[in-house]
């Protein structure tokens, strides 16, 4: 924080201490897209967020950022509202996310599990594959789908554990994923997933001799 806010700025109100974990919740919201209550290292910066609601929400919104609370769950989640803090993805990238909203949309809205939902790499690549055959050649390679997972986890979207066999690594999809990627339902999904595919599908046209 500057001199001049600690002193006779808006935040003078503030101790020094709660001044430095107002910083700190900021700077991972805008980072990490949310604090997650549930984990060990966010327990206690997730409980001081909660009991200075006013703070972080009003701080947050000079940013842009919507903030969601789900108290049930211990998440406090900041979503950008303008492009400024919005990341523009690889088409590899948005498909494994589109494949992994599509994962856990069904499995709480249809089997009527809780998330986070689990599933393995080798049961991602089999959905992929199923999704969007007809793109195949753009889909991951296997070090690129860690580097997407790897980015995903940072980002807060899921929970990526690498294994011996990298096939069978767990990939807990959380359910931050669903306001990042704000679909009503299955059929907007398609929608979506559909202009991927004619897009594609109008590129690879243009290119044939």
């Amino acid at each position: 924080m500057t001199p001049e806010l600690q002193g006779n700025g808006l935040l003078a109100r503030l101790g020094e201490a709660d001044r430095e974990r107002l910083g700190e919740a900021l700077r991972r919201l805008v980072a990490h897209g949310s604090i997650l209550g549930t984990e060990p290292g966010q327990t206690d910066l997730y409980h001081w967020c909660r009991l200075n609601r006013e703070w972080v929400e009003e701080l947050s919104g000079l940013l842009d950022l919507k903030v969601f609370w789900d108290h049930e769950i211990r998440l406090l989640q900041a979503v950008p509202q303008t492009g400024a803090f919005t990341q523009r993805l690889k088409l590899d990238a948005t498909l494994v996310l589109l494949t992994l909203w599509y994962e856990f949309d069904t499995a709480v809205r249809d089997r009527g599990e809780a998330p986070p939902i689990r599933l393995t790499v080798t049961q991602l690549n089999d959905s992929l594959d199923a999704k969007f055959e007809p793109l195949r050649k753009h889909l991951p390679s296997r070090t690129r789908l860690r580097e997407i997972l790897s980015f995903a986890q940072r980002k807060n979207l899921v929970r990526y554990s690498p294994a011996e066999e990298a096939a069978e690594a767990i990939i807990e999809v959380l359910p931050t994923l669903k306001r990042v990627i704000p679909f009503q339902d299955i059929a907007e999904w398609t929608r979506h997933a559909e202009r991927h595919l004619a897009a594609v599908s109008v590129d690879e046209e243009e290119e044939t001799p």
